[in-house]
């Protein structure tokens, strides 16, 4: 064979595509029966058929593209949904013990020493009409008790641990949020269980105030900024946006503060669910109009949803204007906007957190027919008045510190003969005699919080340019 002839160039490849028709050169008769083969036909006019590729779905893809209502997977659009509960679920159950031991250090009322109940004992009947009219009238309220004054057994009761019910846990050193938390996982009445308190409550309103808040800002702003009114962004907003978003689920707040606080003894629950407790707060305290527009919540809710965003986006840029010589905004200045943003944030606290703890005081208080709620730590007894009289009455009766241990103190009395003039002279001081301290219960966890958050924004480098500042 002629070496310069090949048979390379002759070679065809025979197509590998399946054939589902017949070749034009078959006979009509053959072509039904081409069609069984499973053989591919050389030459043949074919039309290629491939199996569609069913695409990836998980139920971590919480971005589905929901442009065109036409292309909507309702499967996906519904595993979505539910995705994003359960990481809302999971993210709110991971803060839930820290805000339960906030909650419970806020409300917890912290009586100073029985021997300071001279100016404030039990009066008598007749003397209350007199001197009360002019002092408390402003502070009064038509559905509340005339009695203002606490009296010498209800001290006892907060400080002894032999008067002390066993649904409520003792009053022990002041340390922070995590000792609380420590207390509630050991003390009997409660247990670990018992830092998950109003989870689902929370849960719920979290969604709906991520979800409720940007519609009223849109709305809000497709309305007032118009071209022909506002040329430029105001702040009044956001702020407005918020605070109409706390104001409709002020209810929500009410009920998640009132699970946490109540006991976690079945048998001295006062309320079995958000639902039943619900049920209870519209029969006994008034309907929808005592849970929206009665003094104690409607002021404290509007302060409370109104202050903290005014200051939170005031105050940032305020800071910054004192840093630098140039205007320091996010985009030219990350870095120093970022320490502008903690130092708004931690003044912010010194300036909201008093008012929050008194919001939390007046929600635990019962109105109307409702009986008292059995917390698990100790409540004044007596009502407050309003947010006035609720921030007189923590710095004037409360003490910022522990009380002594009455009982330890005449122990040591008896054994050394003479009187413990130690223990009185490390008691005195200003924590002994002002509640202040009361009203900046959780602070350090909240700093802590916004400190992290700096961190992480730094070491982040700026690229979550829109996730906002957080706190927790």
């Amino acid at each position: 064979m002629n070496s310069s002839s090949s048979l390379r160039d002759l070679y065809s490849d025979p197509s590998s595509a399946w054939s589902f028709s017949p070749p034009a050169s078959l006979a009509p008769g053959a072509a039904a029966a081409a069609t069984n083969f499973t053989q591919p036909v050389p030459g043949a006019l074919s039309s290629q058929w491939k199996s569609p590729r069913a695409p990836h779905s998980s139920i971590f893809d919480l971005s589905p593209d929901l442009t065109d209502v036409s292309d909507i997977n309702l499967v996906q659009a519904v595993r979505t949904i539910m995705a994003s509960a359960m990481l809302q679920y999971a993210s709110t159950a991971i803060a839930m013990p820290w805000e339960v031991g906030k909650l419970l250090l806020q409300v917890q009322w912290v009586p100073r020493d029985v021997q300071d109940l001279e100016p404030i004992h039990e009066i008598p009947e007749e003397e209350t009409s007199d001197t009360d009219s002019g002092d408390e009238s402003y502070f009064a309220d038509p559905e509340a008790p005339t009695s203002t004054h606490v009296r010498k057994e209800e001290y006892q009761h907060a400080l002894y641990e032999d008067s002390r019910p066993e649904y409520v846990m003792p009053v022990e050193p002041q340390d922070g949020v995590w000792g609380m938390i420590k207390r509630i996982g050991r003390f009997r009445g409660e247990g670990w269980l018992a830092l998950w308190k109003g989870l689902l409550t929370s849960c719920v309103t979290e969604v709906l105030s991520s979800t409720l808040q940007p519609i009223i800002h849109n709305t809000l702003q497709s309305i007032f900024l118009s071209p022909s009114i506002y040329h430029q962004p105001t702040i009044l907003l956001p702020v407005a946006s918020h605070l109409i978003t706390g104001f409709i689920l002020s209810p929500l707040d009410l009920i998640r503060t009132r699970m946490i606080v109540q006991s976690f003894i079945p048998r001295y629950r006062s309320y079995s669910g958000p639902l039943d407790a619900l049920n209870q707060i519209l029969r006994d305290e008034g309907g929808l109009k005592g849970i929206y527009l009665h003094p104690n919540l409607l002021i404290p809710a509007i302060i409370d949803s109104a202050f903290r965003p005014l200051v939170a986006l005031a105050l940032p840029g305020i800071i910054a204007s004192y840093i630098g010589q140039a205007r320091i905004t996010e985009e030219n200045n990350p870095i120093a906007w970022g320490v502008a943003e903690l130092a708004g944030s931690c003044v912010g606290l010194l300036l909201t957190l008093p008012f929050e703890t008194v919001r939390r005081r007046l929600q635990v208080q019962n109105r109307g027919h409702a009986k008292p709620i059995r917390g698990c730590v100790q409540l004044r007894p007596t009502p407050y008045y309003g947010v006035v009289d609720a921030l007189w009455r923590i710095i004037s009766e409360e003490r910022s510190d522990v009380p002594p241990n009455r009982h330890v103190k005449k122990r040591r009395a008896s054994r050394t003969g003479t009187k413990d003039e130690s223990v009185h002279a490390k008691d005195e001081g200003w924590f002994r005699n002002t509640g202040i301290g009361q009203l900046y219960r959780g602070l350090g966890m909240r700093l802590g919080a916004s400190v992290i958050v700096f961190i992480l924004a730094i070491v982040s480098g700026g690229e979550d340019s829109d996730s906002g500042w957080a706190e927790l």
